[in-house]
């Protein structure tokens, strides 16, 4: 399996927000099992100090791009900067959450999420998807969430940019049928990171290492994969019941947590 795994994926991968949570896990993740990386993220001193790691540990060889994927240059430059390179996995990953009443919700960062949850994964699919038919072989890794699953009271400008990611995954799934590039949208629940470092009596929490693993391991299982059974049985509840009353209720329980 590993040796599949290299052949049909390697020999390099290229994951975005590597610096930290499921990007960072399913960086190291892909170290081990032999591919050479190419990480993005604004952090590079976090990148770099990963790479020196990554060789130590695992003897592969890592590239790392700084930017800033609320540029909406930086998928482009990503796509440019890598012309060249073998890259048969495409881990887009890099992303961040806004939340609470959406009124009370600042603009300016939602606007910085939509360009970084949406805009960026799009136009990286895009420019990398060519390449990938070109091979005949790959994959393509969104990390979406179940907040995208079903609109989320309390999370919604989140939960729709996720919702995208999700559509989009499900589409190129469909569109990738026959030509050898695997499609998987990751939709997590609640899971370990700086996001919810301080988040105590957080229930179901997942690692990070957990949810890059279960994500690799799948690949081949698109459309849509969610890691955690407890965030899957909920989802499919959810999604199962009247729009109207799931809504209202996942809104009641949010007020009361309040």
């Amino acid at each position: 399996m590993p040796e599949r795994f290299r052949e049909t994926y390697g020999p390099v991968a290229l994951v975005t927000g590597a610096s930290s949570g499921i990007g960072l896990a399913i960086a190291e993740e892909l170290a081990e099992r032999g591919l050479d990386l190419v990480l993005t993220a604004r952090r590079t001193d976090r990148l770099d100090a990963l790479a020196e790691r990554l060789l130590s540990s695992h003897g592969i060889r890592t590239t790392v791009l700084g930017c800033d994927l609320a540029d909406p240059e930086a998928p482009a430059r990503i796509v440019e900067t890598t012309q060249g390179t073998d890259i048969g996995l495409v881990v887009s990953n890099a992303g961040f959450n806004v939340k609470g009443a959406f009124e009370s919700t600042d603009a300016a960062a939602m606007a910085r999420m939509l360009m970084v949850n949406c805009h960026a994964p799009m136009q990286l699919a895009h420019g990398m998807i060519p390449r990938l038919k070109a091979r005949g072989r790959g994959g393509i890794l969104f990390t979406a969430s179940v907040e995208g699953l079903i609109g989320c009271p309390y999370s919604a400008a989140y939960s729709a940019s996720k919702a995208l990611v999700v559509a989009l995954g499900e589409g190129l799934w469909g569109e990738m049928i026959g030509t050898g590039i695997d499609v998987l949208t990751l939709c997590p629940g609640a899971t370990e990171s700086e996001a919810t470092a301080g988040m105590e009596g957080l229930a179901n929490l997942q690692s990070a290492p957990e949810v890059a693993k279960l994500a690799l391991d799948n690949l081949r299982e698109g459309p849509t994969f969610v890691p955690h059974a407890h965030y899957r049985e909920m989802f499919e509840r959810l999604r199962a019941m009247p729009r109207r009353e799931a809504l209202a209720g996942m809104a009641e329980g949010m007020r009361r947590r309040a």
